[in-house]
Order: structure tokens, then C-alpha cells, then sequence
């Protein structure tokens, strides 16, 4: 196979081998052909390329029907239409300056033959079958520089982890990583790759750690939605988006994921009965605050918790975070100055009969309805008939947790931070006797340390 087919050969097989896999159900892999389609992937060329659906679809086929080989292009049997003399003087010209484009080249092959030379890809083609290429030549590879963010909480950066199927459904782990300390600010396996379970994490992480300078995401569904958008501005974060097909600025979070894959998602391979969508959340929480961290981690020479303590966090207020995660739908009122809302019905002011007017709500909580007729706040409506208070696409899956089995080392590490977090008892005798070491502001008597800061663990207001 010569080289330009085998490079072009391993590209398609690149970009449709996760809809390969066996093990995904049609629906599944549907979602992923149409992931691929919307994104830019890089091409051997150089450049940067959007695949079409139906394109893939062929790729596929060609895959199944004859393997890796039939991925191929197909190797011209005619004669080639560009004389020789002509394909010679693109290699001259391209030995003679490595740095021509192929488009200049063959724009000098036409002006040196009145008119007549090959097109720029026919001159790329046969240069590269010959090993000229720019790159090749120049010997041209891009270099990365290592990048940190200067303090805590000055850049997150967001991803998520296909893990395994669950309950018949592929777990997605949402995961957001602070940048300077490697800290898990935030992490859930849902079974959906959806807006709202990602929004349900950096909810719980705005509240937990504070807000950050600044959100690095991919170009994915969930990261590209108007709803994000919203969420970082009314909260003041600048929302980056990473250039399509350079992932390399979200390092950090993938050499997690790969410990994740390393550490917890090998030792259920092992389980008897594997763990349901609850469980495994159960069990990821516990492995994050046990082990990961409190392990020193190799590229900072400390742990996660250590190094994300030195700095002065930016807290939200609980307005803040109610008004940056609203969701907006446009109703209706009727005549009887009502609107309907999932199966719910609010009346609202009577001057808004007959208008169209925007309903702002929580998804997780459908009691609190805000109206807004253009763009100017008509207050709260009232609750008539509330059968439903959760969004559906906001319902977290049901069911109870099952006891995991045969699943050693991460049920010792649930069991330690469970058995750790009920041994958090307050000493009232030294939080106000003096003598008993409790009382001294600036460390006067004898106390200990490791006590006091338990203490104040608990005692901490939950924001």
C-alpha cells in the first residue's frame, strides 16, 4: 500500500472506530456518527476537514465488509493525465525551496507551460507518494509548551469519560479539574452526555470550591449550548472553547481519566455483580477524597488538597446560582390567565392574556416559576396544579444502592471514608473551656492540631 493510502486508510479507521465497537447499541452509535460529522478532525494533510454523514456511513460499511484494507483509497488503474515532464519539475521545485506550497508550485508549472500544469492536489499527492513533503523535508513539528494556571481557581478545564455500560446504558463521567492543583472540583457518572448533567455538576462545584477565572471545554453538545453560555456570564467566568482538533490544552484532565480507567474502572471488571449508576458514584466519591486527593501528586510534588488552599475563593450567593442555572420556555396565556409547564398549571397577571410570555425556572425545582414578558419581569406565577417538580431531563436515575461483591480494594476505600466522616465528633468541653486547650486564640495550651481541624470541618457553613 503505498503511503498516502495508508495514512489516508488509518485516518478513516481513526475517526470511525468508536462506532466500531460491538458493544454500543445502534441508537449509541448513531449518536456518536453524528458527534463526528459536527467536528473538525485533522487530516495527514495538514488541514483540517468536516466529514459527511454519509461518508462515515461508507466508511463503516467498507470496514465491516473487508477490514482495515477496504478503508483504502482505491489505487487508479488508468494511465495517469498529467505528463511525467510535469510531475518531475514539481519535484525540482519543491527540492529547490521546501517551504513552496503545493498551490505554488503548480501556479509556477502553469505559468512556465502557458497555462497547462497540474492542480495543487495532484502536485500533493505525488509529492507526498515520494516523500517530499513540506514537513518531511523541513522536518516542521509543532511544540507544546507546559502550561499551569499561576494559582487555584484561576482556570477549570471540563471533559467527560465514556466508562462502562451500566444497567444496559453507557456511563458518561463528567469531570472538572482545577488546573493548578489537579484538584477534582467536580465529578458524576450520568447515563446521558446531556447539558443539564453538566450543569449539575458545576452547580455542585461552584458551591463546594467556589467559582474559577475561567471554564476550558471542548466543542462538544454540552459545552457549545446556550445554557453554559448563560451559566458563566451571569457568574462572571470566561467560557473558552478549544480550537477544534487541537486537544492539547486539556491534558491534564485526560491523564486523570486514564488514572480513573486505572485505578477504579479495572478493579469492577473483577465484581461478581457489577455496580449500579449509584454505586459507582458512591464508589468514584469515596476513591476522590480517600486516595486521589490525598496522594502527592508526581508533576506538583504535593497533593491535590494541599496545593488548592492558598488562595481567597469568590464565593456565589445562593441568588447568584439560582438565577445563572434558570431555564426559559415561551407559553401561551390563556384566557383564564394561566400557563402550562410539563403538566403544571400557573395562573399570572390578567394583563398578559392573549400574550406569549417567557417562563424562567429552576429544573430541579418547578414550584418557583418567574414570568418575563419582553424582557421585563411580571413576577412570580402561582402554582395551581403542580404534578411534576423536577424537569425530566434534570431526574437522576432511581433506584436503591446494591451491596457490591468481589470488589476488594474500592470497597475498603468506601468503608474508610465512610467510617472517617461518622468519626467527626465535636468536643464541646474544648471549644469553650481554655484550660482544656480549646480556648487559646492565639495558640496558647495544649491541643491538638488534627482535633481542631476536624472541628472546624464540621463547623464549616455548607455553601
Amino acid at each position: 500500500m503505498d503511503d498516502w493510502r495508508h495514512e489516508e486508510a488509518l485516518f478513516r479507521y481513526g475517526l470511525i472506530a468508536a462506532a466500531l465497537d460491538a458493544r454500543i447499541s445502534n441508537a449509541e452509535r448513531g449518536a456518536v456518527v453524528r458527534a463526528l460529522v459536527l467536528r473538525l478532525h485533522a487530516h495527514p494533510s495538514g488541514d483540517l476537514r468536516q466529514v459527511g454523514r454519509s461518508t462515515v456511513d461508507d466508511w463503516i460499511r467498507a470496514y465491516r465488509r473487508g477490514g482495515f484494507q477496504a478503508l483504502a483509497p482505491k489505487q487508479r488503474a488508468s494511465v495517469p493525465r498529467t505528463p511525467s515532464v510535469l510531475l518531475e519539475r514539481a519535484e525540482v521545485l519543491r527540492r529547490e525551496n521546501p517551504r513552496r506550497t503545493c498551490a505554488q508550485i503548480a501556479r509556477i508549472i502553469a505559468a512556465a507551460h502557458g497555462g497547462r500544469g497540474p492542480s495543487a492536489s495532484t502536485v500533493e499527492r505525488h509529492l507526498r507518494r515520494l516523500g517530499l513533503s513540506r514537513a518531511a523535508l523541513l522536518g516542521e513539528r509543532e511544540a507544546f509548551g507546559r502550561f499551569e494556571a499561576a494559582r487555584p481557581n484561576e482556570l477549570w478545564v471540563a471533559d467527560c469519560l465514556h466508562g462502562p455500560v451500566i444497567d444496559g446504558k453507557r456511563a458518561i463521567l463528567f469531570g472538572v479539574l482545577d488546573d493548578h492543583s489537579r484538584l477534582v472540583v467536580g465529578a458524576r457518572f450520568c447515563h446521558a452526555e446531556s447539558t443539564v448533567r453538566l450543569e449539575g455538576v458545576l452547580r455542585s462545584a461552584f458551591q463546594a470550591r467556589a467559582l474559577p477565572g475561567r471554564l476550558y471545554v471542548d466543542n462538544g453538545a454540552p459545552y457549545a449550548s446556550r445554557q453554559l453560555a448563560r451559566v458563566c456570564a451571569v457568574l462572571g467566568i470566561r467560557l473558552v472553547h478549544s480550537t477544534p482538533g487541537r486537544p492539547q490544552g486539556r491534558g491534564k484532565i485526560e491523564r486523570w481519566f486514564r488514572t480513573v480507567r486505572d485505578e477504579v474502572l479495572v478493579e469492577l471488571e473483577r465484581a461478581e455483580r457489577p455496580p449500579d449508576l449509584v454505586e459507582l458514584e458512591r464508589i468514584l466519591q469515596a476513591w476522590i477524597e480517600r486516595v486521589y486527593h490525598q496522594r502527592v501528586h508526581s508533576e506538583t510534588k504535593t497533593t491535590p488538597l494541599e496545593r488548592f488552599a492558598d488562595f481567597t475563593p469568590r464565593w456565589p450567593t445562593a441568588g447568584e446560582l439560582r438565577e445563572a442555572f434558570l431555564w426559559a420556555e415561551t407559553r401561551l396565556v390563556t384566557k383564564t390567565a394561566t400557563v402550562s409547564l410539563l403538566g403544571n398549571r400557573y395562573e399570572v397577571d390578567q394583563a398578559l392574556c392573549g400574550r406569549r410570555v417567557e417562563l424562567r425556572f429552576d429544573p430541579y425545582d418547578l414550584e418557583l416559576v418567574d414570568v418575563y414578558y419582553a424582557g421585563r419581569p411580571f413576577g412570580r406565577a402561582v402554582a395551581h396544579q403542580v404534578a411534576r417538580h423536577v424537569h425530566p431531563h434534570a431526574q437522576e436515575p432511581d433506584g436503591e444502592p446494591r451491596p457490591a461483591s468481589g470488589i476488594d480494594y474500592l470497597r475498603l476505600i468506601v468503608e474508610e471514608h465512610e467510617r472517617d466522616w461518622l468519626s467527626r465528633r465535636i468536643n464541646y468541653h474544648q471549644l469553650h473551656d481554655p484550660a482544656a486547650g480549646g480556648g487559646g486564640r492565639d495558640g496558647e495550651g495544649d491541643h491538638d492540631d488534627d482535633d481542631d481541624e476536624d472541628c472546624a470541618a464540621v463547623l464549616s457553613p455548607v455553601r
